[in-house]
């Protein structure tokens, strides 16, 4: 399991921790990029893509690159890390099948697919080869976020073809990390002209505080507490 460090810490950096001078790491999150098709950039999409991404100090991609030379683009902002999916027959380097890391006290595994989200959670953590405290996944261009016997599970859904509709812009993912408290957020980048950006927005807090996790959602298909009240996509 890979370790990273926070680069947010001590008074001057504070405007970046918004609950305090704890250390805070901003990740970006994206999947299902499966460039080059009919453009060879992010940036060719508008100027959402570049702004987000100077935003993070680390970003995740959950695979199906399809060319290496998306992550080539994204290394100008930040380092990266990447998941290999089932449309990535070059290898890379920089990715595997299974990514572990652990960021500011949380254990983090991503995996481009993990259909099946219904299953036992204990089926799930099988994935991986530790347990991970947050799931990482992509493959099926649909934004998700959901927690589960205390485990964050989220799908950034495709930055450019989402919920499977042609080119245009899609959604990504933030994940922000403190020990004790994680923030997620799925953000539709925008509208390309003529192509309504179908991506929803939504949210999740959880902070760890007691014998029960404090659980903060704003997800379709969840009350405010995180409990499901109704079952469609899958991850």
């Amino acid at each position: 399991m890979v370790k990273v460090a926070s680069t947010c810490s001590g008074v001057a950096l504070t405007h970046r921790c918004p609950r305090g001078i704890l250390p805070l790491m901003i990740i970006g999150l994206l999947s299902d990029t499966h460039l080059p098709n009919l453009i060879r950039h992010l940036d060719e999409l508008g100027p959402e893509p570049v702004e987000f991404f100077e935003s993070v100090d680390l970003i995740l991609h959950g695979g199906d690159l399809t060319s290496p030379k998306t992550l080539d683009w994204l290394e100008q902002f930040a380092p990266v890390v990447c998941s290999t999916g089932n449309n990535d027959p070059i290898p890379d380097q920089r990715c595997e099948e299974v990514q572990m890391l652990e960021i500011e006290g949380w254990r983090l595994g991503m995996i481009h697919s993990m259909e099946g989200q219904f299953r036992p959670m204990a089926d799930l953590q099988k994935l991986f080869p530790s347990e991970v405290d947050v799931m990482i996944a992509g493959h099926t261009h649909l934004e998700r976020l959901e927690y589960r016997d205390r485990v964050a599970m989220i799908n950034s859904g495709s930055i450019t073809f989402p919920r499977h509709k042609e080119l245009r812009l899609g959604t990504v993912g933030l994940l922000e990390l403190q020990p004790g408290w994680l923030r997620t957020e799925i953000i539709p980048l925008g509208h390309s002209p003529g192509r309504p950006n179908p991506g929803e927005s939504m949210s999740m807090e959880i902070q760890l505080n007691g014998a029960e996790p404090k659980v903060q959602m704003n997800v379709p298909g969840f009350d405010e507490d995180g409990v499901l009240i109704r079952a469609d996509d899958p991850v």
